[in-house]
């Protein structure tokens, strides 16, 4: 095992630590591979969520690993969190498929996506689709699926495009910010948000995005959701959270819409508004947070990624042709 310096390995990474076991012991050594979450002591939680402590003096080496592979049941759940934190205005099950509807406005307010159940994945037999097909020109929609990694595939003939980016991060790994909160959250947008919003930030352009949909940004199933601002009385930055569970004893806050206004960019703004989200959904019991991003926003993907997100899983759009 090639030996790395503690300090130079970030908490959250994956590692395999080998340590000396106490004298009189039938080995000399021992490993244990998991979550680096403290290095003094040295703490290790492995993949089944225990919790090791190694004692001080006894670590022999420390190598990083790559990301753990994620389950399938892990996407199914973290789907789960983030279908009921951007659930639209109207929702139905359909043989293990989840319906969102919401008057046409984001892709992910109107999307089916197949959460099935745990070992039962989502039927995708024709007489389901259409159901399914049915159930959205009810709500005067055009049919469109939502499938993430592993739990569908597309159905044959249709198409797909939207591939986006789904990561994760243990907050127990992430630094909160200390001291009074630096934005305010509140249980809906004001005027300033959603105008920010809707131009993300940037001068109106031609032609006019549709304006925001106050019942979709703020709809939630069995969870809380919470819009923040950084400045007054013109907002510098935005974000909303979302706080739901997974129905795996996890909590999750949901991070999005984040939009910084033009002239303040490259300062850290954004940054600042995904921490004091995170914090805000930590202090209401979220032991995990995650964000949804297009597959070619580099800087989005950056900026998350420095925070300490890693790639769970991708998910694409997919409509018949």
């Amino acid at each position: 095992m090639t030996s790395t310096e503690l300090s130079d390995i970030p908490l959250g990474r994956r590692v395999v630590v080998r340590y000396r076991l106490p004298a009189g012991s039938e080995l000399r050594f021992t490993d244990v591979i998991g979550e680096l979450t403290a290095i003094d002591p040295v703490t290790v939680r492995t993949a089944e969520g225990a919790t090791v402590v190694i004692p001080d003096g006894t670590v022999v080496a420390v190598k990083p690993l790559g990301p753990r592979p994620i389950r399938t049941g892990e996407i199914r759940a973290l789907e789960l969190a983030a279908a009921a934190g951007w659930p639209g205005t109207a929702h139905e099950w359909i043989d293990g498929w989840l319906l969102h509807a919401g008057a046409g406005y984001t892709r992910r307010a109107n999307s089916a996506v197949p959460l099935g159940a745990p070992g039962a994945p989502a039927d995708l037999s024709h007489d389901t689709l259409h159901r399914i097909g049915r159930w959205y020109t009810d709500h005067g929609l055009p049919v469109q699926l939502r499938l993430p990694d592993r739990l569908a595939p597309p159905p044959p003939g249709w198409r797909t495009w939207g591939e986006t980016v789904v990561l994760g991060l243990d907050i127990e790994n992430f630094v909160l910010p200390q001291g009074p909160p630096m934005v305010r959250v509140d249980a809906e947008p004001n005027r300033e948000w959603l105008e920010l919003h809707r131009f993300a930030g940037e001068d109106a352009p031609a032609p006019l995005p549709p304006p925001p949909d106050p019942a979709v940004l703020t709809a939630v199933l069995d969870g809380e959701v919470g819009f923040a601002t950084l400045g007054l009385p013109s907002p510098l930055a935005i974000g909303r959270g979302a706080i739901t569970g997974s129905g795996d004893e996890r909590t999750w806050v949901g991070l999005s819409c984040i939009a910084v206004a033009a002239p303040h960019r490259r300062h850290g703004l954004g940054a600042l508004v995904c921490a004091e989200l995170i914090r805000w959904g930590h202090n209401r019991g979220a032991t995990h947070a995650y964000v949804q991003v297009a597959a070619g926003n580099e800087a989005a993907l950056s900026l998350y990624r420095e925070l300490g997100f890693l790639d769970h899983h991708r998910y694409r759009y997919c409509a018949p042709e």
